[in-house]
């Protein structure tokens, strides 16, 4: 009788993914540090030896999540809306609307992903700090840019593009935070307004 080829039962791509998506998870609820590898292991479900085949630090896992995950929530939260907007104040307007909204229907206020990592990890090591810095260069880049292309439509003329980036990333950092703090979305409404 023929063997019958053993078919592959894991998924390497998906148990990575899952390691990515428990870790985002702890680190936006408990931080990064009140994280142990146990608590990412056991939330995904996964072995010590799985866990590091994928990522053989914590701060690997770290890294990842600010590179794919912020990253990502970045891009999807900010950037495309702002490149898809009429304008430059038009798309922070709807941006800060629409995260109040989201807010709102989750019923809590974590923060930005970005901030809390930024505030916990940035002083704690060169690496996390670069990454960071990183996720905080294009979100800046692509409001600028926006401005840029309000100003080649003859908007925005006395707008420096890049103070209008650094303003809008700080009033949104600050609304977040104060959001947090107050588990209540007001603050990014009436910042979302103020920006228009």
């Amino acid at each position: 009788m023929p063997k019958t080829p053993r078919t592959r039962t894991n998924d390497p791509e998906a148990m990575r993914r899952k390691v990515l998506d428990v870790a985002e998870e702890a680190f936006q609820a408990k931080g990064y540090h009140a994280t142990s590898l146990g608590d990412l292991m056991q939330g995904a479900g996964v072995t010590g030896g799985a866990l590091h085949h994928h990522f053989p630090t914590k701060k690997a896992i770290g890294l990842a999540v600010i590179r794919e995950r912020v990253a990502g929530a970045v891009e999807d939260t900010w950037i495309r809306p702002i490149e898809a907007a009429p304008s430059a104040r038009q798309g922070v307007k709807d941006v800060f609307t629409s995260v109040a909204d989201q807010l709102d229907r989750q019923g809590f206020v974590r923060g930005c992903p970005l901030n809390n990592l930024a505030h916990e990890l940035s002083l704690a090591d060169p690496e996390f700090r670069a990454a960071l810095a990183d996720v905080l260069a294009r979100w800046r880049g692509a409001l600028a840019d926006k401005i840029r292309s309000d100003q080649q439509a003859g908007r925005e003329e006395d707008t420096d593009p890049e103070r209008f980036a650094v303003l809008v990333v700080a009033t949104y950092s600050g609304a977040m935070a104060m959001a947090k703090t107050m588990q209540d979305a007001g603050p990014l409404r009436m910042c979302g307004v103020a920006a228009h």
